[in-house]
């Protein structure tokens, strides 16, 4: 199994998520999609996702969040956390998160998009006995369903530049067949060659990730 990062991190990212999550959203008074949002956008979601031994392992769940505050001009009040020991439905979607996008190695900022805000991972707190593969494949589920209901990112971002198929087939080099089948998803591009993927991101004018759905 591919994963985001060495195993040897994955307890403390886990429970520095739970931990950030519960006082951001218990002791601070956060909503729940409103503050993972700002945790995706200032930054650090992205260096948490990549295995950055900092934000992993480095800094403490309530320094993550007051991070995540301060990075994007927030104004809050630092409390002492409260650290019930009696862990709620915030503790565990915090931690089910970090092991599922561990697991997955999909970006938080997606993991949101498929259709699992963090308040949706809440609200699968009956999940919090058993064991992680039982939410792996239930978060799974959900995003399946959710894609199949969507139009791929290549789409959106194609029609969000103004190009026909056959315009970005013409700037990427890409044939117009296989553009079709990529947003028919009868061909998964997460599986295409390399450089493939990277023409199309060129010729559209963004990241390679922003492509996969």
């Amino acid at each position: 199994m591919m994963t985001a990062y060495n195993e040897l991190y994955l307890d403390d990212a886990m429970h520095n998520l739970a931990d950030m999550v519960e006082y951001a959203v218990s002791d601070l008074g956060f909503e729940p999609d409103e503050f993972f949002g700002w945790f995706v956008s200032s930054g650090i979601a992205s260096k948490f996702e990549k295995g950055n031994p900092k934000y992993i392992a480095g800094m403490s769940g309530v320094e993550l969040a007051e991070a995540v505050l301060t990075k994007t001009n927030v104004a809050f009040v630092s409390k002492e956390p409260s650290y019930s020991i009696d862990k709620g439905r915030e503790y565990w979607a915090g931690w089910i998160l970090a092991y599922y996008q561990w697991a997955t190695g999909m970006r938080f900022e997606d993991i949101i998009k498929n259709g699992l805000p963090l308040s949706k991972v809440m609200s699968m707190y009956i999940l919090h006995e058993a064991d992680e593969g039982k939410f792996v494949e239930n978060a799974n589920d959900i995003i399946a369903r959710n894609k199949e209901s969507k139009i791929t990112r290549l789409q959106e971002i194609r029609k969000s530049r103004g190009f026909t198929q056959q315009q970005l087939s013409d700037a990427s080099g890409v044939k117009v067949r296989m553009i079709q089948l990529y947003e028919q998803r009868q061909n998964d591009l997460s599986k295409a060659r390399f450089e493939v993927v990277l023409s199309l991101a060129k010729a559209l004018g963004c990241e390679i990730e922003d492509l996969i759905d």
